[in-house]
């Protein structure tokens, strides 16, 4: 079997148990006031004419994290901005409507960039706001896209150079660009993050602050109740406990059952392809068990990543995902996800690569199979820091593949590459700079502040 690395204890033993609810009385008359909010906010959407004004909403309830309230309305407005094909001189409005439709899923063109730069095919210095706005839509860019390359070079040498000149909110908003680019930001911290950004904002609307605030705590009433029934123990489970691998097989197969049985005859053949995720996920767990026992090491990267794509969990983690989905999820998507298919391997490659540059030494200090690092240097002839470094450009390669891959996936609905894409940002966050994930200590403050702590009226 599989030998574990030492782990630490959980940080939070029982502490959800604990968790306690607002009064129902107090719960309502949230509800009823993030209601009355949501409504105003969706006559704001429909009042909304002018591009610029269209552009700068849709993003705003993006960040704030409205915006899965109001598809349709959406939907209609970015129809709009796609038609006006927008060409003018304004930096700003041209950046950020570039990167509102390449993340909506609109193939735009990178060449509307091309009129900022000067004869000598450098970009012209701009406005702060101008140039974080170039910066963000830049980070879209997919292969072959030289404009956009340059974009971020030269939008990072001068929005470091700006930094400690600026003044607070657009010092907060570029600190945390140069950390991690707007679109690669997880959606659920760059709620939290951005309400008291916005909310210093002159041009703040405060319908859309109040209810983003509710809309949070909302939220977060419904996780810590769902973290609170995790925490439970089943009693009835205690009795599965000794023989180890034996019980641990037949629960699965009885959670498979239970999956089967909530998702009815209409839906339960997603449980098919569930399974068949875990069986292909054993299977690649078994070869790394033979590598680490022989001691092989792959002769190539290549080699390497047929086996640990996939034991990486990332098919599994999307079938999870498409699983539990309502009616958009179809038989063909189920089938595309076990298809290994492109976009679905570049995010496969992109787990495994971001997981290894920063879990290979702790993972090392025991008997483990070889990682995706330690092929490469052998490979290359690269010491492991030079090895990290040139692999982190190849995480920058499967991000420009899984935005192109996206935008050609004319055939299934935004959702699919969407939810790719969301994990995909939940995985940069937790193997950014540390092994977050094993390492839970370092996202402490993070999931307090997600899961504890409410905003503030």
């Amino acid at each position: 079997m599989k030998m574990s690395p030492s782990f630490h204890p959980t940080l939070w033993g029982d502490f959800f148990l604990s968790y306690e609810a607002p009064t129902e009385a107090q719960e309502a008359e949230m509800r009823q006031r993030a209601e009355v909010l949501r409504e105003e906010v969706r006559n704001m959407i429909k009042d909304s004419h002018d591009v610029p004004e269209i552009v700068d909403l849709i993003i705003t309830l993006q960040r704030l994290n409205l915006d899965y309230h109001y598809e349709d309305e959406i939907n209609e407005k970015l129809t709009v901005v796609y038609k006006s094909n927008y060409d003018g001189g304004n930096l700003d409005l041209v950046s950020r409507r570039f990167y509102l439709l390449r993340k909506c899923g609109y193939d735009v063109s990178s060449d509307v960039f091309l009129k900022f730069k000067d004869q000598l095919g450098n970009f012209v210095e701009a406005d702060t706001r101008s140039l974080l706005s170039l910066y963000n839509a830049a980070f879209l860019r997919i292969h072959g896209e030289t404009v956009l390359d340059e974009a971020i070079s030269f939008t990072t040498r001068v929005l470091q150079d700006r930094l400690e000149h600026l003044e607070s909110p657009l010092a907060e908003e570029v600190s945390s660009a140069l950390d991690t680019p707007l679109f690669r930001r997880v959606g659920t911290l760059e709620m939290k993050d951005y309400i008291p950004i916005y909310e210093k904002d002159a041009k703040r609307n405060k319908s859309i602050l109040e209810f983003a605030k509710l809309n949070f705590n909302l939220l977060q009433l419904r996780y810590s109740s769902e973290l609170k029934e995790c925490t439970t123990w089943d009693e009835s489970a205690v009795s599965l406990l000794p023989e180890y691998m034996k019980d641990f097989y037949m629960y699965l197969l009885k959670t498979f059952s239970s999956f089967e049985n909530e998702l009815g005859p209409d839906k339960s053949y997603r449980v098919f392809y569930l399974k068949e995720a875990v069986k292909e996920l054993v299977r690649e767990y078994t070869k790394e068990i033979k590598w680490r026992d022989e001691d092989y090491v792959p002769k190539t990267l290549k080699e390497h990543l047929k086996v640990s794509l996939i034991s990486i969990g990332g098919t599994l983690v999307l079938c999870s995902a498409f699983v539990g989905m309502g009616d958009v999820v179809t038989k063909k998507i189920m089938k595309w996800v076990m298809s290994d298919a492109e976009l679905v391997k570049s995010f496969g490659i992109f787990v495994r690569l971001s997981n290894d540059i920063v879990s290979t030494k702790r993972e090392q200090r025991e008997k483990h199979c070889v990682s995706t690092v330690q092929c490469y240097m052998k490979q290359h002839e690269l010491t492991m820091d030079e090895a990290c470094e040139q692999i982190k450009e190849l995480t920058e390669d499967s991000w420009k593949f899984m935005i192109e891959q996206g935008l050609a996936l004319k055939e299934y609905p935004i959702i699919v590459p969407r939810t790719v894409l969301e994990f995909a940002r939940t995985v940069d966050y937790m193997y950014k700079e540390a092994d977050k994930y094993t390492v839970s200590h370092t996202i402490k403050d993070m999931l307090t502040s997600l899961y504890v702590k409410p905003v503030l009226m």
